[in-house]
C-alpha cells in the first residue's frame, strides 16, 4: 500500500481487499481464455466448465463488496484509502461483467460446437487475444499502480473496435453468400460482441485506476474505432435463448 497506518490490521485489510480484486481479475481473465479455447477446440466440457464457474466470480464480487463496506463503516477512510476502497467496488463490478460475457461465449460455443465449422471462427481468436492482452495489462496496472500502463491499455480499445467492425462485415458477407451459414454466423456475431464488451469493461477499469492513483479522472475521449458505433447495439438473438 502507498502508506503505512498506525493500526496494522487496517493495512492488512486494505492489502487483502486488493489481493481479492486481483484474484477475481485472474479468474475472469482465465474464464475468457477458456471460453475461446472451448470455441477453437470445439470442447463442450471446457465450455460447460466456463458456464458453471461464473458463480465463483459472482461470489468473489460479493466478498469484495463485503470487505469494502466493512472498511468504510469501521475505518472511515479518507483520500487515497477512500479511492482505493471505492475503486475496488467499481473494478469488481466490471470484472463481474467480464465473467458474465465469458460465460455467454461459453454458452454459444456449446451451440456452435454442434454446427459445421465456418471460416470466421479463425478471426475471433485474434480479437480475443488482443482483449486478453488488454485485460492482463489492466490488472498489472492495478497492482503496480502504473498510470502509463493503464492509459496504454485504455487506448488500445480502438483496435478492438476496428477488429469487431471488420469481423461483423465478414460475417454478414458469409451469411449473404450462403443462407446455411446464418445460424453459425449469428452466434459468432454475438461472441464477437461479447469479446468487444469485455474490452469496454477493461477500459472502465483503466479509468478507475487512473482516478485511484492520481485522484483525477481520465478526461480524454474514450477511443472508438471508425464506424464501431454503427454496430454497438447488436440486437438480441430471439432464436438462441442465450442472453
Amino acid at each position: 500500500m502507498p502508506t503505512e497506518h498506525t493500526v496494522r490490521s487496517y493495512d492488512e485489510e486494505l492489502k487483502m481487499l486488493v489481493k481479492t480484486v486481483l484474484r477475481m481479475g485472474g479468474l475472469a481473465e482465465a474464464q475468457m481464455v477458456n471460453a475461446i479455447q472451448a470455441l477453437i477446440r470445439r470442447d463442450n466440457d471446457l465450455a460447460s466448465r466456463v458456464v458453471s464457474s461464473d458463480a465463483r466470480i459472482d461470489a468473489m464480487e460479493q466478498e469484495i463488496n463485503d470487505r469494502a463496506v466493512r472498511l468504510l463503516a469501521l475505518r472511515q477512510p479518507m483520500a487515497d484509502d477512500l479511492r482505493n476502497i471505492v475503486g475496488a467496488f467499481k473494478i469488481a463490478s466490471d470484472l463481474e461483467r467480464i465473467g458474465d460475457y465469458a460465460s455467454n461465449v461459453g454458452k454459444r460455443a456449446l451451440v456452435l460446437n454442434q454446427l459445421p465449422v465456418v471460416k470466421p471462427v479463425a478471426t475471433v481468436p485474434r480479437m480475443a487475444r488482443l482483449v486478453q492482452d488488454i485485460v492482463n495489462d489492466t490488472l498489472d496496472a492495478y497492482v503496480e499502480r502504473d498510470l502509463d500502463k493503464a492509459v496504454d491499455a485504455w487506448s488500445r480499445d480502438e483496435e478492438v473496435d476496428e477488429l469487431y467492425t471488420s469481423l461483423f462485415r465478414e460475417l454478414l458477407t458469409y451469411m449473404m453468400e450462403d443462407p446455411r451459414n446464418i445460424t453459425a454466423c449469428t452466434h459468432l456475431m454475438f461472441i464477437a460482441k461479447n469479446i468487444e464488451r469485455i474490452g469496454d469493461h477493461a477500459t472502465n477499469i483503466c479509468e478507475n485506476i487512473h482516478y485511484l492513483v492520481s485522484g483525477k479522472p481520465l478526461r480524454a475521449t474514450r477511443p472508438k474505432g471508425r464506424e464501431a458505433g454503427n454496430f454497438a447495439s447488436t440486437p438480441p438473438d430471439p432464436t438462441s435463448g442465450i442472453s
